[in-house]
Order: C-alpha cells, then sequence, then structure tokens
C-alpha cells in the first residue's frame, strides 16, 4: 500500500531568534513506522535533523529541534527555536515502514 506525505506551507521568512513551525501530515495504515524531518541547504546535500519512531510516545527532540507528533492524528511538525541564518534551507518530511 502507498503511503503519502504532504506539506502545505509555502516559502516563509523568519527573523532570527524567532521560533518557526513547520507542519506535515502523513497517511498509512501502519502502526510502526519512522517520521524524519531533513533539511536542504541551498546548492547543498540534504541533512537528517531529527528522526521520530511511531511505537516510542515521547516527542523527539535535538538541539534546537524539536517534533510534535500525534499519531492518531497522522500529524508531524518540527519545531525550531532560536532562528539561526544556518537554518535557511528548504524542509521536507519523509517516512519510512519498518516492514
Amino acid at each position: 500500500m502507498a503511503q503519502t506525505v504532504t506539506q502545505s506551507q509555502p516559502e516563509m521568512s523568519v527573523q532570527e531568534a524567532e521560533t518557526v513551525t513547520l507542519n506535515c501530515t502523513y497517511d498509512t495504515s501502519e502502526s510502526n513506522y519512522y517520521l524524519f524531518w531533513y533539511k536542504q541547504p541551498p546548492r547543498r546535500q540534504m541533512i537528517l535533523i531529527i528522526r521520530q519512531e511511531a511505537f516510542k510516545p515521547q516527542n523527539a527532540t535535538e538541539n534546537r529541534f524539536s517534533v510534535n507528533f500525534q499519531k492518531a492524528a497522522k500529524f508531524f511538525s518540527l519545531k525550531i527555536s532560536d532562528v539561526q541564518l544556518g537554518d535557511t534551507a528548504m524542509y521536507f518530511c519523509a517516512y519510512r515502514s519498518t516492514q
């Protein structure tokens, strides 16, 4: 069965030191899976920021990055605190089955 991941937010402008939240929804019939947030700075390779395991109830955090994972709602957001110039990038959420 195909899984779908949707990001609906357009380009965003944020001032340094602010906090920004990026939203992602997905569709799956599986109960165990991984969700990821990646960033791709201009003219550079994609970088993994954070990973969420669907079978762990606590939200993942990594330095200034944290997620809001709502399994029942199939919602997965990324919060970037204290935004810095180096955070300028395209951001992508991704899904991977454990199967």
